[in-house]
């Protein structure tokens, strides 16, 4: 399976961490597919960065993201913004266009 995760890399006491796609067997900072982004905890602002295009691809495919990794997608917005996307997309092809509703109302009432 393939996961969505970070690896760890920086210092001793000042974390830095790479949001990257690897296989779930490979160890947490070892062989990976993709870095996406990456985080950094201590940084106020600028810490998180994470290329959308990329993890949406990923998350499209069925990476599945860790637990700490969906709330840092979260944070960034990206989480949000595909899924309104995805709800736009199926609202879109129900959706009846105004000048057809009146058209059929019209004819009922004749």
């Amino acid at each position: 399976m393939v996961k969505i995760r970070l690896r760890r890399v920086g210092r001793k006491n000042a974390p830095f961490y790479r949001i990257l796609v690897a296989d779930s067997q490979s160890p947490r900072d070892g062989k990976f597919i993709e870095i996406i982004g990456q985080y950094a905890p201590r940084q106020s602002e600028g810490s998180l960065q994470v290329n959308e295009e990329r993890a949406n691809y990923w998350l499209g495919v069925g990476a599945q993201p860790t637990d700490t990794v969906r709330s840092l997608l979260r944070r960034a917005g990206i989480l949000k913004r595909r899924h309104e996307q995805r709800l736009g997309i199926q609202l879109k092809t129900t959706a009846v266009p105004v000048s057809e509703q009146t058209d059929e109302a019209a004819t009922t009432r004749a």
